[in-house]
């Protein structure tokens, strides 16, 4: 990774006002922001994205700085007509909003499966650019700044095709193991809950909190990229909490198909916690909402979902109570148990995980009795390990109240039958 001594600076074009989430994109990936351009209009100019004499101030204003630009950010999807006319006006790298977030994922990945989403995700990012290329290079333009300059963009196109098969070839074996992976998980009686909202909205910090794991937590987007599980402490049914990227408003459907293996930890969860930062403004909170149940529809969720309201601790009562009553007045949200907390204060955390054990499916209590020997203890110290056992007694016999999933009695009574139990 190059390490540069002072941060390079950016220029972000937008066509709306409100440019506070691709500031903080553009900053992730160690951008400062120099300069903004706002054209306020309804639709991106089809040649440039914006107007001709928008895009002559921006070149003068490159021209005439004392800064060197290195990079202009546009606010939203370009086409690749518009980047290549950008490049070649402005004489400056072009990131559309797409391309910035590919970025940021690529410093970001950091084991093989990320890596490898990625890379397929830039992929079939860069075919319909470098199909333009293509055609520029075929009427003797020059290509542009995309892959380093001037290349052979007909064989480079072939590349792309041939590692996209590649990749989704090592993916699907990747995404194979993981199945039986989950398999044996769910055999050993394990409950599987996943982490899931936009990005930084806290759920690393709560997957810590849950397991006790102390997983770096940064304050910055999209700081988890690869699936993260731990088991929950301090109880005895056994729960596993899984970490998953963070969501994000405007992505294009092949790119969240890039990071498909990935999410389907969510889709198969018997829980998920959608983690809502609660101190965002009111309409950043109903945005990323928004954005964050339309993924979870978009992977196929039908488990239980609890809203988690984080970050409690950064607002006053009465705001908090307000985007309650919203969320209990909204379709969406609508009788689902939304729990309040604060991870970093560590407030109603009991609540959080008497609202996690209280909507585990398939649980069930029952009572068994068995003859008080050594040969016994062997057995009992596995259902203290697999089960909530919640009351025992000792005497000529051993009674035990245990609280675990179906699949675990079945093991249960299967193992006594054999001890000659019952």
């Amino acid at each position: 990774m190059v390490i540069y001594n002072e941060k390079r600076k950016a220029i972000i074009i937008s066509i709306i006002d409100d440019m506070l989430e691709i500031e903080q994109l553009t900053n992730t990936l160690g951008y400062e922001v120099y300069k903004t351009f706002i054209q306020n209009r309804k639709k991106p100019d089809v040649n440039s994205y914006i107007g001709q004499g928008k895009l002559e101030e921006i070149k003068n204003f490159i021209n005439n700085s004392n800064e060197i630009i290195d990079l202009i950010v546009i606010d939203g999807k370009l086409k690749p007509s518009q980047w290549f006319n950008l490049e070649k006006k402005l004489n400056v790298n072009v990131y559309d909003r797409i391309r910035l977030i590919l970025e940021i994922f690529k410093e970001r990945a950091d084991k093989k499966e990320a890596k490898l989403q990625v890379r397929l995700a830039e992929l079939q990012y860069e075919k319909p650019f470098v199909k333009e290329l293509i055609h520029r290079a075929r009427s003797g333009e020059h290509p542009g700044f995309m892959a380093g300059g001037e290349y052979q963009v007909d064989d480079y196109f072939e590349m792309i095709k041939k590692q996209i098969k590649k990749i989704k070839k090592n993916l699907n074996k990747i995404e194979i193991k993981r199945k039986i992976l989950r398999k044996n998980r769910h055999f050993s009686g394990y409950y599987l809950l996943s982490l899931a909202g936009y990005t930084n909205a806290g759920k690393s910090s709560i997957l810590n909190l849950l397991s006790n794991e102390k997983i770096k937590v940064e304050e910055k987007l999209f700081s988890t990229l690869s699936t993260t599980i731990r088991k929950i402490e301090n109880n005895n049914i056994p729960i596993l909490i899984t970490d998953t990227v963070g969501f994000i408003e405007k992505l294009p459907a092949w790119m969240i198909n890039a990071f498909h293996s990935t999410l389907e930890e969510i889709e198969v969860s018997d829980i998920v916690l959608l983690v809502v930062d609660v101190s965002d403004d009111f309409e950043i909170f109903k945005k990323k909402l928004k954005t964050s149940y339309n993924e979870l529809i978009e992977i196929g969720v039908k488990s239980s979902i609890l809203i988690i309201l984080n970050k409690i601790d950064l607002i006053s009562s009465k705001n908090l109570k307000n985007k309650i009553d919203f969320l209990n007045n909204n379709e969406l949200s609508k009788d689902r148990k939304i729990i309040p907390i604060s991870v970093n204060k560590k407030i109603n955390i009991t609540k959080l995980l008497d609202g996690i054990y209280s909507s585990l499916p398939n649980i069930v209590k029952f009572n068994i009795k068995l003859a008080n020997n050594k040969k016994t203890q062997t057995l009992i110290n596995w259902i203290y390990d697999k089960a909530n056992v919640f009351e025992i007694s000792y005497g000529d016999d051993i009674n035990i109240n245990i609280e675990c999933n179906e699949l675990i009695r079945d093991i249960i009574f299967s193992k006594l039958k054999k001890m000659d139990n019952i």
